[in-house]
């Protein structure tokens, strides 16, 4: 079977989406992390509220996600990661010019529109649109560069607000979109997404949606899950966790800065061994190392926290890489884009809602939060052990 070329190179790809991916990531998922205070203020309601609505545009995104993973499969990613990049846009500046919850929370809705189009999950499926199974490195790729997300957005955030204030911090963000990512995705090809052929043939063989793959969708969704759920509760709690465990802030806030450096480096490591490490094994090393940092964080108390925010902030760095890279591996490249934002829609509900549940947990007992943290990704890794590779399929 004759190689069929990508329309664009590989090196090229990877940068572009891992620099618009850290554009996206940044105004986005990162922006309440800093400014979720300053809006409530600005428009009289608790930050609770303004949480609220981003969780809002976390569900958008779950029911929306599949439609636009099967557009990506059948007309490829550029328009829209284009259109994302304007809805990014146009949701900053609406968050900018918001006097009301409900202005505010119209703003978000918008942005969730944005980030079901221009996030991973896109920007993947784009990925094996071109070049098939040979994806795997070029998303480990993206994901390494987009792993300076936080450590770009959170001070520039920090500096805009000071500076500008929260509103002149987010129509920064929008010109961000309109001058860096918006140009880079219109430099995308136009061209229908055709993988590379050999890699069809090399690779996972196709798997129809029979009994086995349908228990391997199921487990897979369930893993995917629940490490969905252990990111968000971590992103919005990782430090409070630490001062509840009895850290001091300064301990907690110094921890929780091992977290970006820690998934950068995993996700190093995986860019340089992707051909030799099936993304199985990945996932399972992945999904243990947080069990094993939040044991050693009850064992030892506060004095481990930094052992566990190493290891959660590896697993978590790596998992990322393995929820673009396994689907491909055990479904193949046909009809990517579709199943990812199948598979991810446990894992969006799960997300939007774990913080809120978590909180309401840590409140009444720190070790028993942990401890059910502890189970549930032990329950994921048991899904990890459970999958199986194509060519290990019996009856």
């Amino acid at each position: 079977m004759d190689e069929t070329p990508a329309p664009i190179g590989a090196r090229r790809a990877v940068i572009v989406l891992g620099i618009t991916q850290t554009i996206g990531y940044g105004c986005s998922s990162y922006l309440p992390a800093s400014l979720a205070d300053s809006m409530a203020g600005g428009v009289g309601a608790s930050s609770s509220m303004v949480f609220g609505c981003v969780s809002a545009a976390m569900f958008l995104q779950a029911f929306i996600a599949p439609r636009f993973g099967r557009a990506v499969d059948s007309r490829g990613c550029r328009n829209l990661l284009s259109g994302a990049s304007l809805l990014l846009a146009a949701g900053l500046v609406g968050l900018s010019f918001s006097q009301t919850l409900w202005q505010l929370a119209l703003a978000w809705v918008v942005i969730g529109f944005g980030m079901a189009s221009g996030l991973y999950d896109i920007a993947f499926a784009g990925l094996v649109g071109w070049f098939g199974a040979e994806a795997r490195r070029s998303i480990a790729g993206v994901t390494l560069i987009a792993g300076f997300a936080s450590t770009i957005a959170w001070p520039l955030t920090a500096y805009l607000e000071h500076h500008l204030g929260w509103r002149g911090a987010c129509q920064v963000w929008a010109a961000i979109n309109l001058i860096i990512a918006l140009p880079l995705h219109l430099s995308l090809p136009r061209d229908r997404p055709h993988a590379v052929a050999h890699s069809e043939v090399t690779s996972a063989p196709e798997v129809e949606l029979d009994a086995f793959a349908r228990r391997q969708m199921i487990l897979l969704a369930l893993a995917l899950a629940v490490m969905a759920g252990v990111g968000s509760i971590m992103a919005a709690h990782l430090p409070r966790l630490l001062t509840a465990m009895g850290a001091t802030a300064s301990a907690a806030i110094a921890a929780g800065m091992l977290v970006g450096p820690a998934q950068v480096i995993a996700r190093f490591g995986e860019f340089l061994l992707v051909r030799h490490i099936h993304p199985l094994v990945s996932g399972r090393i992945s999904i243990v190392m947080f069990p094993l940092g939040a044991a050693a964080l009850l064992l030892a108390g506060p004095g481990a926290g930094a052992v566990f925010a190493i290891l959660y902030g590896a697993g978590n760095g790596l998992f990322t890489i393995v929820r673009g890279t396994l689907p491909l591996a055990l479904f193949g490249s046909k009809n990517y884009g579709g199943r990812l934002g199948t598979l991810n829609i446990p894992s969006r509900i799960i997300g939007a809602l774990a913080p809120v549940i978590f909180a309401v947990g840590l409140e009444r007992s720190v070790s028993l939060s942990l401890s059910l943290l502890i189970a549930l990704t032990l329950l994921a890794f048991g899904c990890m052990i459970a999958l199986r590779r194509p060519a290990e399929a019996v009856a």
